[in-house]
């Protein structure tokens, strides 16, 4: 790394370390009463050497000094000092906690409205470890090292102060050797930012390891893949392990060169006291209180890791922060929209560099009919359902709804309008009747949950469920099979009664006869609402108003299922291979 890449560094590292300081705005109360109390305990300490002249001359000079007076100042300078410690430690660890919990509410309800886009490129284990594992590493660097700064801060200033006080000729000894220490510490702390991202990075990755071989623990060992997770896991394992060991190495030498340096200058203070005339009691409380520089130097050499660790840290967390949240400019509401959907000139592309993904597209959607996308597999079928639920914004054209573009839609209020269901079905780990009755929809009514269960057939299955609507069906709907589930996400479809309905192979995961029952459940859901229906399976397409042909992002046909078939196009096509394909299953 080259020197302006390293100042680079560490003015960003100092542009982080000051805004996550900044978090302490909030808990101003607890951090002035922690330093208050360090201030305390550090004077305690610089007392010592008062007491250790004070006894000694006792000794001496027994006539001169009241031998009870030492003691008792022993025994209320000991009070002071745990007190004052207990006071400082424990309104710091609130301020710690603090940060923590507003940390990790900021990240998180920031990862509520980031785009699309930003989930397209991370994987989920990496958000998982931020909140859990960086935001710690952060409020060590914004509580414990400032804990440590001001508690051994202090201890330092005030022990240098009765040394100077003593003897100033002496003390400078001690004020030589600062730029030699001064100088180890900040070759040190630059390793320790280019280890403590490495570490972190390493940290997201195992993560991500973990989470993909839990998640699919099934394939895994259906295809034997249990020596190369291992590998993979053992490989991402040993990286990060290496990056600790070169971190602590470094963290290890740092100390003993210091105290080795500082007991260097001690034995050179100790040769000139030697040779120095006064009392022997101010000669001996001088070098003890010299000797218990040692310990609070030596906590300070060693924040410098801790500090960079944070820092690394706070730079993962303030860079999800600092994402722009998903576009929401609208300010148009709809109590209930008509449904009429038209798409003008629409192209789209993920990212700048990516080829588009549609290619000028123009539909229009009357309010009440029936839209079929069919076509090859990423043909463009669901990023353009996508484009309708504004999960994406389009690089050109338009798409508007009632004659209102979607992007003046508040995006809350749009997606009101919409109800989605997906072939990757999502659930969560609570109940039935509060994974239905889902967000917006929880102030439902118990009847209607029901009633959107037996419209979607799913009341069979519920009823025979231990305790029904108010089963816990474990995360991710584990403990259903993929038509319940599929259906317990039609049912939610259902509850929320939307004027516009999105079918993306949401019969995908059903046996036969529960596809006839859900069939039966979507046509009845289907009236008088503006459906796209996105499927694989033509035969549940052919009742659709107009049914929409894409292939390599184009529309290049549309029609009804009969006017496709007398068309013997790309459509008749897929029909007669489905249709020989069902003859040879038959």
């Amino acid at each position: 790394m080259s020197k302006h890449s390293e100042n680079q560094a560490s003015e960003s590292g100092l542009v982080v370390y000051k805004r996550l300081l900044g978090y302490l705005k909030s808990y101003k109360v607890q951090f002035a009463i922690s330093i208050a109390g360090f201030l305390v305990y550090s004077l305690t300490q610089a007392s010592f050497g008062y007491i250790i002249e004070q006894f000694i001359k006792a000794l001496r000079m027994p006539e001169s000094t009241s031998l009870l007076y030492v003691p008792i100042l022993v025994v209320v300078l000991a009070f002071a000092r745990g007190a004052s410690f207990f006071v400082a430690n424990f309104a710091m660890s609130k301020v710690s906690l603090g940060i923590i919990n507003d940390l990790r509410k900021q990240v998180f309800d920031k990862m509520l409205y980031l785009p699309s886009q930003y989930y397209d490129s991370r994987n989920s284990a990496e958000l998982v470890s931020l909140i859990t594992f960086n935001i710690n590493q952060v409020s060590n660097s914004a509580s414990t090292a400032v804990k440590t700064v001001f508690r051994e801060g202090f201890t330092v200033l005030a022990l240098l102060a009765y040394l100077f006080y003593q003897n100033w000729q002496l003390t400078a000894i001690f004020l030589l050797v600062a730029p030699f220490m001064a100088g180890i510490v900040a070759l040190a702390s630059r390793q320790f930012s280019k280890l403590s991202k490495r570490i972190q990075d390493s940290m997201g990755n195992l993560a991500h390891i973990t989470n993909e071989s839990v998640n699919g623990y099934r394939l895994v060992r259906g295809y034997g893949g249990e020596g190369y997770e291992r590998q993979r896991f053992n490989q991402a394992s040993e990286r990060n392990t290496k990056q600790g060991i070169r971190f602590n190495f470094i963290h290890s030498l740092q100390t003993p060169v210091l105290q080795f340096i500082l007991s260097v200058a001690l034995a050179l203070v100790m040769l000139l006291v030697l040779n120095m005339e006064g009392a022997p009691e101010e000669h001996v409380a001088y070098i003890v209180m010299a000797g218990l520089l040692a310990r609070p130097i030596r906590a300070l050499t060693q924040i410098s890791g801790q500090i960079q660790k944070g820092v690394a840290a706070a730079q993962s967390v303030f860079e999800v922060i600092d994402i722009p949240s998903e576009q929401d400019e609208g300010s148009y509401t709809v109590a209930r929209a008509g449904g009429t959907i038209a798409i003008n000139a629409l192209s789209f592309r993920y990212t700048a560099i990516d080829s588009q993904v549609l290619r000028n597209i123009n539909l229009h959607i009357p309010r009440g009919q029936s839209v079929a996308l069919v076509g090859r597999s990423g043909s463009g079928k669901t990023t353009l359902a996508s484009l309708i639920s504004r999960f994406y914004e389009p690089s050109e054209g338009s798409i508007t709804l009632d004659g209102v573009a979607l992007s003046e839609y508040k995006q809350s209020n749009l997606r009101q309008q919409i109800a989605l269901v997906s072939q990757n079905i999502t659930l969560f780990n609570c109940t039935v009747a509060e994974n239905i009755a889902y967000g917006h929809l929880a102030d439902a009514s118990m009847e209607a949950i029901r009633a959107a269960a037996k419209a979607a057939h799913a009341l069979d299955f519920i009823e025979q469920l231990p305790e029904g609507f108010n089963t816990i069906i474990g995360e991710d709907g584990t403990r259903l099979s993929g038509g319940q589930r599929q259906r317990l996400a039609i049912a939610r479809a259902l509850l929320k009664d939307a004027p516009v309905l999105i079918l993306d192979e949401a019969t995908s995961a059903l046996d036969t006869e529960s596809e006839r029952k859900i069939q039966a459940a979507l046509t009845e859901l289907m009236k008088n609402r503006t459906t796209i229906v996105i499927a694989h399976r033509l035969s549940t397409i052919e009742n659709a108003d107009t049914i929409v042909v894409m292939d390599n992002g184009e529309i290049i046909e549309q029609g009804s299922h009969e006017q496709l078939l007398a068309a013997n196009g790309m459509y008749a096509g897929l029909h007669t291979s489905q249709a020989l394909i069902q003859d040879d299953q038959g």
